[in-house]
């Protein structure tokens, strides 16, 4: 596991509260974003634990360039932002948990647990803003929440990928071709007009499907 912030009392506070984990070592810090991603190309961490506010490279752009390593690690984001704009870049990143730093200590290892398990996790106060807000914006529309317009097999696919799942798996969890769930996933995404990967799993956090 890698840890990066730019401020070193952070970065002790992470690793006494991880390394008291079996089996969660920590191989290495950066203090910087340019730091950062030239430790995941060196030290091929399995995780990476990276703030938002990073210098010299953002930790949103730094997760997204980590994608692109030849053995890219699973992402959690530290953020002090809970605002949806943020979450939806990180995840369009590839960061698999958005975690607040103003999150209780008993966040931390459940959030590295899922990341770690290729499970998406939110800090419960981000789950709540998110639902909030989606809540708030429907009734300002004057709609309703489209997720009864989707067949069984539907929701069985949306489940699955809002738990990072690739089309592949899903296909071979639910013994249907791959092309099966591309129309799923195509026909699911039109109905809850959700656009990307990111979408999908915001839109399982707010119904309560995935936590």
């Amino acid at each position: 596991m890698l840890l990066a912030d730019d401020h070193a009392i952070v970065r002790r506070g992470l690793r006494s509260l991880l390394e008291t984990e079996p089996g969660i070592v920590v191989i290495g810090e950066a203090a910087d974003g340019l730091e950062a991603l030239r430790l995941c190309g060196e030290t091929h961490p399995d995780i990476l634990i990276v703030d938002v506010g990073m210098p010299k490279l953002n930790g949103i752009e730094v997760a997204a360039r980590a994608q692109k390593l030849e053995r890219p690690p699973r992402t959690l984001v530290l953020s002090m932002h809970s605002d949806e704009s943020y979450i939806i870049r990180a995840l369009a990143a590839g960061a698999r948990g958005y975690l607040l730093k103003e999150a209780s200590d008993e966040d931390l290892l459940p959030a590295v647990r899922a990341v770690a398990a290729g499970r998406p996790f939110f800090s419960p106060a981000v789950a709540a803003v998110l639902v909030e807000d989606y809540m708030r914006r429907l009734q300002a529309r004057g709609l309703t929440d489209s997720y009864h317009l989707l067949t069984d097999r539907e929701k069985e696919v949306l489940q699955l990928l809002a738990e990072g799942r690739s089309n592949k798996e899903v296909a071979t969890l639910l013994d249907v071709g791959v092309s099966t769930v591309e129309t799923h996933r195509a026909n699911l995404m039109q109905k809850l007009n959700l656009h990307n990967t990111a979408e999908i799993v915001l839109y399982a956090v707010r119904k309560g499907i995935i936590v």
